[in-house]
């Protein structure tokens, strides 16, 4: 590349720092992806950026698919190039986007996991035999109850949970969204037994959920200590917070049928979103033909 076009990306970066204060994870991994650009304008000996067309992206993306990159990772690296050549129109530095007509393959959508109603009652019900464990079990039992994200559970304050309506409010869910959502009373039980023990200090605030030093434990704590659990349960499987929200939909849909009720519990801003568990329930209510239709069990001669 021309050392103008040089600086020109490094000036990107600059912006992506400072004025839209992207996380660092964003900015290493757009450097990781327009590097890999820059290899390709190297080797077909491309100057300048304004120069690349949408058929070189086009070949540059086929190129990667073919080295056996996934479309998840596609689609990020298509991402930060496209971001890149926005900036570069506002700059007036090239006419068009060459990245923006460009698809990359399509991601298969996969199911996410869930734990059965079983698996579940031996997760929640192994019983806690310290003041950790009685938070933990708090913890559990309302990421099940109310189909918490990780996020949302971490931040809740005492003040969010009003436990006579039966009921909590997460202030700021994904997107900044608000939303109500029910306790169940296996949950509101669990919280009264915490609440009698909670380690507090006063740099924790109102935090529901505190760590053994008094302050509001964060979301890799929260994971780890789901795993500690599940390892001292005899829970061989690896389980994280959000199939107990996966296993929360699932079940409620299972039971309801009402996908748009499920759709507003979850948070979620589109329906599409919530739809993946209807496939879920699609499997579970397969299952139960295959094993129970009279003609589902017979084999053909």
């Amino acid at each position: 590349m021309h050392n103008d076009d040089e600086l020109v990306l490094k000036n990107f970066f600059t912006q992506l720092t400072v004025e839209v204060r992207a996380s660092i994870h964003t900015i290493k991994s757009y450097q990781r992806d327009i590097n890999h650009l820059s290899g390709y304008c190297e080797d077909k000996t491309i100057d300048h950026w304004a120069d690349l067309q949408s058929t070189d992206i086009r070949s540059h993306i086929a190129s990667r698919h073919r080295k056996g990159l996934s479309s998840k990772s596609l689609h990020r690296e298509l991402s930060a190039i496209r971001s890149f050549y926005n900036y570069l129109l506002k700059k007036g530095l090239v006419s068009a986007n060459p990245a923006q007509p460009i698809q990359a393959p399509k991601q298969a959508r996969k199911l996410p996991k869930t734990l059965d109603v079983d698996q579940l009652s031996g997760l929640l019900e192994a019983g806690a035999s310290s003041i950790l464990e009685i938070r933990d079990l708090a913890m559990f039992e309302l990421f099940y109850s109310s189909g918490l994200r990780l996020s949302e559970l971490s931040a809740l304050d005492l003040a969010d949970l009003d436990l006579a309506d039966k009921t909590l409010v997460v202030r700021i869910g994904k997107g900044g969204k608000s939303r109500v959502l029910p306790i169940g009373s296996k949950a509101i039980a669990a919280i009264k037994n915490w609440l009698k023990l909670r380690i507090i200090k006063p740099d924790a605030g109102d935090a529901l959920f505190t760590s053994t030093r008094g302050t509001r434990i964060g979301q890799r704590s929260i994971e780890l200590r789901l795993e500690l659990w599940c390892k001292k349960k005899g829970i061989a499987e690896h389980i994280h917070p959000h199939m107990l929200r996966h296993s929360f939909a699932s079940h409620l849909l299972e039971s309801s049928q009402d996908l748009r009720a499920v759709q507003e519990l979850l948070g979620h801003t589109n329906i599409s979103t919530t739809q993946i568990y209807t496939h879920l329930d699609f499997q579970h209510l397969a299952e139960i033909y295959d094993k129970a239709h009279p003609r589902a069990k017979k084999k053909p001669l």
